[in-house]
């Protein structure tokens, strides 16, 4: 097993329809680390799109990947890509959109259950749950709306004005774990006062 690999999963549906929805908002974190790193993805045979990446020189080699197929159906690519790089869970980061965070919020944990998120739950079903997840938050639907009509839904204007700097400060968080660790990424992250610095 390669020590110095991640494989980095961002997490929505596939499609122009899809694309602005809350739901894909972990796809979108990953677009801005293909930016920022240089890399473009590219069909794999896992069903997903790959781009091959290291954080920084000599650093540790990264696969950044967006699942091909619907979200709650994310666990064949993601396993066949874990197999693909001989990699087992604890080497993966999963980012995805979490309805029990408020908009503009990023938290991250490994393990657990799915949350009741479809995605993570697939693919703690083949993967098992000890992967690190970057979670997006995307906040509870107004008033009544079905949760699932809110996750596929885009996001409102006032929340697109302040997207692009939440989904820099997710790929900051991810960029923080491969390059610091997780603790450590959560103490800068998870601090009550919501400083970032």
């Amino acid at each position: 097993m390669s020590d110095d690999r991640w494989l980095v999963v961002g997490l929505g549906n596939p499609g122009p329809g899809y694309a602005g929805h809350r739901h894909n908002v972990g796809q979108m974190v990953v677009a801005e680390l293909a930016s920022r790193l240089g890399t473009t993805l590219k069909a794999h045979k896992a069903g997903a799109t790959v781009g091959e990446t290291r954080v920084r020189p000599g650093g540790d080699r990264i696969a950044l990947a967006v699942p091909s197929t619907f979200m709650n159906v994310s666990g064949r690519p993601v396993a066949g890509l874990l197999k693909f790089y001989s990699l087992d869970a604890s080497k993966l980061i999963v980012i995805h959109d979490e309805l029990d965070l408020p908009f503009d919020t990023v938290r991250l944990k490994a393990g657990g259950g799915p949350g009741g998120h479809n995605g993570v739950r697939d693919i703690i079903a083949v993967a098992g749950p000890d992967f690190v997840r970057v979670r997006v938050g995307i906040g509870r639907p107004p008033g009544q709306q079905d949760p699932a009509d809110y996750v596929l839904s885009p996001f409102a204007k006032i929340e697109r004005d302040a997207l692009p700097s939440l989904i820099s400060d997710a790929a900051d968080a991810t960029e923080q774990i491969l390059t610091a660790g997780l603790v450590a990424a959560q103490q800068r992250w998870h601090t009550q006062t919501g400083d970032k610095l």
